[in-house]
């Protein structure tokens, strides 16, 4: 293998190029990014008084084999001494909201939590979980997160909790979302155990090993539940640059956009704005309708199928306010789309990353997601909407939601275009006939990034070793 050619300078793409720069069997990496930075969805503003805004992913969870994952690789940086962890003991961790019905209710924790009637919900929750055990598991290969959680949980935890929590997560409909593709444990425990509660308990199938790294051991050893860096979560991609650049077997190219890549009897011709290039296989972490636009004719099966993934646009806003001004501390609180389909949910950055705010002075950051499967609905073509009418529209909730009646001092607006992938319903499927395609027609390609194997940080980076593996035969 002399020359591998990585599509898309993401996370996902930088983490393939990492992986595959430690490989000797590989000669040569070649990362083609269209626009001017590397990172992808991971940025962060810095400014110049030591506040940190993120503007994309901001808590990385540490917990399973790809959380073990991503915590030997910040290891392996050296990023462990800017390591911020949170633990599940802090209030940020304790605390989540939801705002129903014009008001915010804490989310249920702790074993007495499961025992009390607590608003928004009409029962105690252990009333719901003991008689999951007996809901007789489905023989549908898919179902929709909603249908999953109204059968087993019953229709109010399905409208309010799993709603909000899909529309937190994937900015999606959960009435729509896969819950096979989306949350794999759940549809594993159902199937291996005949119940959420039982494949809790007692594992809902194998999962890869990963031999956890010190950062990894601490974060067991001292119950994270989620973490971020002190510069922001952006330092991430930019130490994997910088050991990139070190390695001197990497070119990385920005403002480089791939126009198509044409099938060689052996490799790709990958064909660029000012030229052509070589490569001996391809590892694409470009979205999937990306990468269907510049396949060749020949693969219009596998150009089909990418067209069929779709993505939601989100409106991100960062705000920041003078002095203390949240009623309750948490992590945030969510929205569920039966209360305002547009408002997804607002972040409380200041709880779980005080490190962030600026030193001088008392300060609350805060970040409201809006839009998402919503966003044309609510706000109109993505390309139509103004900065001003989407602050507009954060600032109102801030003051509906949370009491604040005082000007945001700092603002930023942030409109991601088609950032989050939504795995519909048998996309499990959809995957695994591409991959299939890919096989069978000896295809020198990998396909990595949310918009296959989960769009979460860790989900991503691990999808970028999983491509590597698979392609040098090293194995997990």
């Amino acid at each position: 293998m002399k020359t591998v050619a990585v599509l898309g300078g993401g996370i996902g793409g930088l983490a393939a190029s990492y992986y595959l720069c430690k490989n000797p069997q590989v000669t040569k990496v070649i990362l083609l990014e269209s626009s001017g930075r590397l990172g992808g969805w991971l940025w962060s503003t810095r400014r110049s008084d030591g506040a940190v805004f993120e503007h994309g992913p901001r808590g990385i969870r540490p917990m399973g084999a790809q959380g073990c994952n991503t915590l030997n690789m910040v290891d392996d940086l050296g990023l462990g001494g800017e390591i911020l962890p949170v633990t599940y003991s802090h209030v940020a961790s304790k605390n989540r909201y939801l705002y129903v019905r014009g008001e915010l209710h804490r989310m249920p924790s702790g074993i007495s939590g499961l025992f009390q009637t607590i608003p928004p919900f009409s029962r105690p929750l252990i009333l719901s979980l003991a008689g999951e055990i007996l809901v007789k598991k489905t023989k549908e290969e898919d179902e929709s997160i909603h249908s999953f959680f109204s059968r087993r949980l019953g229709k109010e935890l399905a409208d309010i909790a799993a709603d909000s929590v899909c529309r937190g997560v994937f900015a999606g409909d959960c009435r729509k979302l896969s819950v096979r593709s989306c949350f794999p444990p759940f549809y594993n425990a159902e199937q291996r155990r005949s119940s959420l509660i039982l494949g809790m308990l007692l594992g809902s199938g194998p999962a890869p090993a990963i031999a956890p790294g010190y950062l990894a051991k601490r974060s067991r050893k001292e119950s994270w539940a989620q973490w971020s860096l002190r510069r922001g979560v952006e330092s991430l991609p930019e130490a994997i640059t910088e050991y990139l650049q070190q390695s001197g077997r990497v070119q990385l190219h920005k403002e480089t956009p791939v126009k198509q890549i044409v099938p060689l009897a052996s490799g790709w011709e990958v064909h660029l704005e000012n030229g052509v290039m070589s490569a001996d296989h391809i590892i694409s972490a470009l979205p999937a309708k990306a990468l269907s636009s510049v396949l060749p004719p020949s693969c219009q099966p596998l150009i089909q199928q990418l067209r069929d993934i779709s993505s939601v646009t989100v409106a991100l806003v960062n705000l920041e306010y003078d002095g203390s001004i949240l009623p309750v501390m948490g992590f945030g609180h969510l929205v569920p789309s039966s209360e305002d389909r547009g408002l997804l949910g607002v972040v409380y950055d200041s709880v779980p990353f005080p490190q962030h705010n600026r030193p001088d002075g008392q300060t609350t950051r805060l970040t409201v997601m809006m839009g998402g499967a919503w966003f044309q609905e609510v706000f109109g073509a993505p390309e139509m909407v103004t900065e001003e009418s989407l602050l507009a529209r954060a600032t109102e909730a801030v003051e509906r939601h949370l009491g604040v009646g005082a000007a945001p001092i700092w603002s930023r607006v942030i409109l991601h275009r088609d950032c989050i992938p939504q795995y519909y319903q048998g996309h499990f499927r959809r995957v695994g006939s591409m991959r299939d395609f890919i096989q069978k027609n000896k295809l020198p390609l990998s396909l990595i990034g949310a918009s296959y194997d989960g769009v979460s940080v860790n989900d991503v980076i691990f999808s970028g070793r999983t491509a590597v593996d698979e392609l040098l035969g090293t194995g997990l």
